[in-house]
């Protein structure tokens, strides 16, 4: 059995986005506010099959922004950085 999540970049209609986290294998749903929580949330519930997901499926809601689109790419450009700095410092 494959284990995957989908993450859907959704509008939150108070003018931000928020990421909708899927369970596919049981339907579970997380509503992660920012990319610190979608990374939380997702290794709680990784936890569940041991920490092995086999993949995440991205989706991008039909309404939402360019801005808010382009926003959480650089976040989570940033954020892979800070988690995989190769600095040798």
């Amino acid at each position: 059995m494959k284990i995957i999540f989908e993450a859907t970049i959704k509008e939150n209609g108070l003018g931000g986005w928020f990421i909708q986290l899927k369970d596919t294998v049981d339907g579970r749903i997380e509503n992660c506010n920012n990319l610190e929580e979608f990374s939380t949330t997702i290794e709680k519930m990784g936890q569940d099959y041991g920490g092995n997901i086999d993949e995440v499926k991205w989706i991008v809601d039909e309404n939402v922004s360019a801005e808010h689109l382009t926003e959480v790419k650089i976040q989570m450009a940033k954020y892979h950085k800070e988690l995989f700095n190769d600095s040798n410092d």
